[in-house]
């Protein structure tokens, strides 16, 4: 049997740290930033966490 392969899209997107927490980015931090507050543009900035759910299969997508 072989391993499976990381699926690029995925590995752009999330990152593991040392914990074994998966990082992500915000969505809506991308363009049409002007209609949008300082304060929610500023918490948008901040580092989010996957869901517990989500976090066995975007460790299979990994290859983990």
């Amino acid at each position: 049997m072989h391993s499976a392969k990381t699926r690029s899209a995925v590995k752009k997107r999330f990152h593991v740290n040392c914990n074994g927490l998966i990082k992500h980015a915000h969505k809506n931090k991308n363009h049409i930033l002007n209609k949008k507050t300082r304060k929610r543009k500023r918490r948008l900035r901040q580092v989010a966490y996957v869901a517990k759910a989500d976090v066995k299969n975007i460790k299979i997508q990994l290859g983990m």
